[in-house]
């Protein structure tokens, strides 16, 4: 199970010729390429399940994917398609209010993450509490994937300490995250081999200890 070289393909197409006229024209070439990425997500949802217990086969791919129309009504950027498929998988599919997989196909950007991406304020506060309290079981869970506190994700981090905490505290810069994610990067090449499940299934092995971590700060 791969994604196809041709899922790529109308990927870059869409992004040149981004307009309803040419998607109209083109509808087969995405169908095929949406069931792709459907079908792949179908089949990682079975290869997560069997070590992240929050993952069930229950859960449905349709459920997981993003719509590929964008909402445009208040963007000055008026292309009515996303150039990327993508997905949020967990027991709510795409709209869980928790730690999920994401997991983002597109030419050159294509990555595959894991964590909480801007949590509510009540588990924001859980989530900044816990690793004020407990910063060792969440290096603990990081350094079981093979990762560091700076592999965290900072691209959505307050400039000054949030409320409640001392900017001398050891664990400042993980509190000051807004979003708790890990993320790895996926060449085209490893998506379209023979072996892309197990590459994307291997990265969020590699996050799931961090995704505990979380899970148990919420308490869920």
């Amino acid at each position: 199970m791969n994604i196809k070289r041709s899922t790529f393909d109308f990927l870059e197409q869409l992004t040149k010729n981004n307009n309803r006229e040419w998607f109209q024209e083109n509808k087969a070439l995405y169908d095929d390429a949406h069931q792709n990425v459907k079908d792949f997500i179908t089949a990682m949802i079975v290869e997560l399940s069997k070590f992240d217990p929050q993952i069930t086969t229950d859960i449905v791919a349709s459920k997981c994917l993003f719509r590929i129309y964008r909402d445009v009504r208040f963007s000055k950027n008026k292309d009515p398609y996303k150039t990327w498929f993508s997905a949020g998988i967990s027991l709510d599919g795409r709209k869980l209010a928790g730690p999920e997989y994401y997991f983002h196909i597109e030419p050159e950007k294509s990555f595959i993450a894991c964590g909480y991406w801007r949590p509510e304020k009540q588990h924001l506060e859980l989530i900044r509490q816990e690793i004020d309290y407990n910063s060792a079981a969440m290096k603990t869970a990081l350094k079981k994937g093979g990762w560091q506190v700076e592999d965290l994700s900072s691209e959505d981090k307050l400039v000054r300490p949030p409320a409640g905490y001392d900017a001398e505290n050891e664990n400042i810069e993980q509190l000051k995250l807004k979003s708790f994610i890990l993320y790895k990067k996926l060449e085209q090449k490893d998506l379209t081999s023979d072996k892309a499940m197990q590459n994307v299934i291997d990265a969020c092995e590699s996050m799931y200890p961090f995704k505990l971590f979380i899970h148990q700060a919420l308490d869920q």
